[in-house]
């Protein structure tokens, strides 16, 4: 390991931002989409870790919050990541249905039109 990585022992070694939260890219365990992008704090990381199932923490309601909890469309948790400095997380997942609450199976299924790209603006 190298003198700018950070070790993580357990989940109190995640670097928390000022509001106690690290972001949490969730990603198909089979075939790496990105389904979403939320949040987790301490608890919902440590729910998590015990259920199996991803728990995150609701920004606008500050509230932890079970994903799938009324849409059925949960997320079995194979694996957890996290980046070199430990304030990024990565949850590899089973999804089961969609993961946007839109019911797209990806929350990222819009593009951004950019200058020269197919279908972008000129």
């Amino acid at each position: 390991m190298s003198d700018d990585e950070v070790e993580v022992r357990g989940i109190e070694d995640i670097r928390y931002d000022a509001r106690g939260l690290v972001p949490a890219i969730v990603q198909d365990h089979e075939n790496g989409q990105v389904l979403m992008l939320a949040y987790m704090n301490a608890e919902s990381l440590r729910r998590t870790v015990e259920t199996g199932r991803t728990w995150f923490y609701s920004r606008s309601r500050e509230e932890l919050w079970p994903k799938g909890e009324t849409s059925g469309h949960v997320q079995h948790v194979k694996r957890i990541l996290y980046d070199c400095d430990a304030d990024t997380l990565l949850v590899q997942v089973e999804q089961v249905g969609a993961a946007c609450h839109t019911g797209e199976r990806t929350c990222f299924y819009r593009e951004f039109g950019l200058p020269g790209a197919p279908g972008g603006g000129d």
